[in-house]
This record gives structure tokens, C-alpha cells and sequence, in this order.
């Protein structure tokens, strides 16, 4: 087990009043990650946003979401962190019949390629400079 800490020993997420806006809440151990990187084809950037605006809405209302984030490198690679709470929440996502239909459209149309990597956490930790 890993506990949150600040520069002086203490736990930050103790006192969630001091954490800055910007900082995401902690996350715990036994949540469910899942990393989607991806290569999109060109010129798919509109179909692309729709889904993705679609599909992300449809995420946060499922039962057991935490957390999205996605970066993007200059060569274009993308990588997107999806959060549950559990490997269950994470399957019930997984097997949803929209997000399915979407992952077809992705294979069939969007995606040049991706791949997916599911990972269950096993220690965590947090720290943001105080006072910031």
C-alpha cells in the first residue's frame, strides 16, 4: 500500500481544500487502467471528434468511472488513460454495445493502428507544490 505525499512527509489528499484546481483527485489501489494509444488516418478528424465527444460523454455516466485523459505526440501518436474503479466497471465498459460499434467504425475507417494495454493499479502516490 502507497500513501500520498508532499514534500514534508504529509498527505495531500488529507485536506483536498488545499489541492489546486488543476490537480486530479488521487487515484487508489485496485482501479483499473486502461491505455489506448492509437494512429489516426488522415483526414478523419471530424467523424473522429464526433465519436470520441460521443463515446467519452457515454464513459463518464458509466457506473465505475474515475478518470479520461489523452495526450498527443508531434508525430501525431495519441494516447488516451481510462479509469474504473474496478476490472468489473472496466469489462461493463469494454463489452458496451456503443462503445463496440464504435471500436468497429475505428477499425474500419479511423485507426491506422492502435493497441491496448489494461492494468490493474497496484500503488499510487501524489504530490503538487504547495502554495502554488
Amino acid at each position: 500500500m502507497s500513501t500520498p505525499s508532499g514534500p514534508d512527509g504529509t498527505d495531500p489528499s488529507e485536506s483536498t481544500d488545499d489541492r489546486p484546481p488543476d490537480v486530479p483527485p488521487p487515484f487508489s489501489e485496485g482501479q483499473v487502467v486502461t491505455v489506448f494509444r492509437s494512429q489516426r488516418r488522415a483526414d478523419t478528424d471530424d467523424e473522429y471528434g464526433e465519436l470520441a465527444e460521443a463515446m467519452l460523454a457515454a464513459a463518464r455516466v458509466q457506473p465505475g468511472f474515475v478518470d479520461f485523459a489523452r495526450f498527443e505526440s508531434p508525430e501525431g501518436e495519441r494516447v488516451s488513460l481510462v479509469t474504473f474503479s474496478s476490472a468489473e466497471s472496466q469489462a461493463a465498459w469494454r463489452d458496451d454495445l456503443a462503445h463496440r460499434a464504435a471500436q468497429a467504425r475505428g477499425r474500419a475507417v479511423l485507426y491506422d493502428w492502435y493497441s491496448v494495454q489494461v492494468s490493474r493499479c497496484t500503488s499510487t502516490s501524489q504530490w503538487w507544490r504547495p502554495g502554488r
